[in-house]
């Protein structure tokens, strides 16, 4: 009788070890794939910055300046304003700011980035120097 006990404990206790062992497994497959998929869009964020650049560098060449919209979290520049059928009527009523989608990883915000090839404006200096100074006081 004790021996059959022993046997069905082992037998119950190698299953929960299986079991343990296919979770983390499976956890470490799970994890290998986010990782993958986060080199992904980070490559795709790399790609899209080079390709903004290129054409910013262009147009400046031609001496047009101008602000492309771009996404905050792929870095694509294919950014539309979200229309009032779909969900901002408070935005085309004027009551907040307008909200943008990215047609290429289905982010929606309020906030969105510029990308320019206008030259800095003593203005724009001051305030990227102010944020700067209150940034480096709040980490002292």
């Amino acid at each position: 009788m004790i021996s059959a006990m022993q046997d069905l404990y082992l037998f119950l206790m190698h299953r929960t070890i299986e079991a343990l062992v296919k979770l983390s497994q499976e956890e470490q497959r799970k994890k290998k794939k986010k990782k993958r998929q986060l080199l992904l869009e980070e490559n795709t964020a790399d790609q899209n910055v080079l390709e903004v650049n290129s054409v910013l560098e262009e147009l400046e060449k031609e001496k047009k300046y101008l602000d492309i919209q771009v996404c905050p979290k792929c870095r694509s520049p294919r950014i539309r304003r979200v229309g009032s059928m779909k969900g901002d009527t408070s935005g085309h009523m004027g009551l907040l700011p307008p909200k943008f989608e990215c047609t290429d990883c289905g982010w929606q915000e309020r906030l969105v980035l510029k990308a320019t090839n206008r030259k800095d404006s003593l203005k724009d200096i001051a305030i990227i120097a102010e944020a700067l100074d209150s940034e480096n006081n709040q980490n002292r």
